[in-house]
């Protein structure tokens, strides 16, 4: 498998281009502020087409390239409903400072917009990724996870799961309860093996996170297996 990255602007959002192998096919994961040039630039090195766009959550540091990034290659974006309006209303995603630094940026949808379902595997690009619905940071957040290996799997987490940390829940849409119920439900059943790729930061995994997130300490993993793998 392949997976290149880069932290895009000011937020330095992790953005992700995943393939099986160079050559093939590929999806681009939450093309943030100025990602086209760095998504581009992969795409040449590595000879990659892409097929879909699919987005964690509809913060703005998530989604500002998307439309253009879609439009350049003609594919979809693929984002839960209930963060889709954010895609051409950021606004509805700030805080106060936020609004005040970026209220007149105007975004639109991409011309072809999907919507993502809990527990959905998507096959795309050769790759299965298997959906998992996480709010708290926002209502619409959600996680990917793809088999790495026969042993190993990946998750690229957004900003439900840090390195030592997890995402903010005082913007609107946020809640501090509903994304420790993620946190149980989505992560702390996977193996500790389990290879996180957050949506800031570097990569962690579920055992380390475990053993040292102070936010997990008191968390109890939901009952039963994880679907999908």
């Amino acid at each position: 498998m392949l997976i290149a990255g880069f932290p895009a602007g000011s937020f330095a959002t992790n953005c992700y281009v995943v393939a099986p192998a160079a050559g093939e096919e590929c999806v681009i994961i939450d093309p943030g502020q100025d990602a086209t040039a760095g998504v581009d630039e992969i795409l040449r090195e590595h000879r990659l087409k892409p097929v879909a766009v699919i987005l964690t959550h509809g913060h703005l540091d998530h989604v500002w390239s998307v439309a253009p990034v879609c439009g350049a290659r003609g594919v979809p974006a693929w984002i839960h409903p209930d963060d889709r309006d954010l895609l051409s209303d950021p606004a509805k995603g700030f805080g106060v400072t936020s609004a005040q630094l970026f209220g007149g940026l105007e975004l639109s949808e991409p011309d072809d917009v999907r919507e993502l379902a809990d527990g959905a595997v998507m096959s795309l690009a050769g790759l299965e990724l298997t959906v998992d619905h996480a709010p708290g940071h926002t209502p619409g957040s959600v996680a990917f996870r793809t088999p790495y290996d026969t042993e190993t799997q990946i998750m690229f987490s957004g900003d439900l799961l840090f390195e030592g940390s997890i995402g903010r829940t005082d913007l609107p849409g946020g809640s501090h309860a509903a994304i420790l119920e993620s946190l149980a439900r989505v992560c702390l059943p996977l193996p500790d093996q389990t290879v996180v790729l957050p949506g800031h930061g570097n990569q962690t995994t579920i055992g380390r996170e475990r053993v040292t997130n102070p936010y997990l300490q008191d968390l109890a993993p939901a009952e039963g297996p994880r679907k999908g793998f």
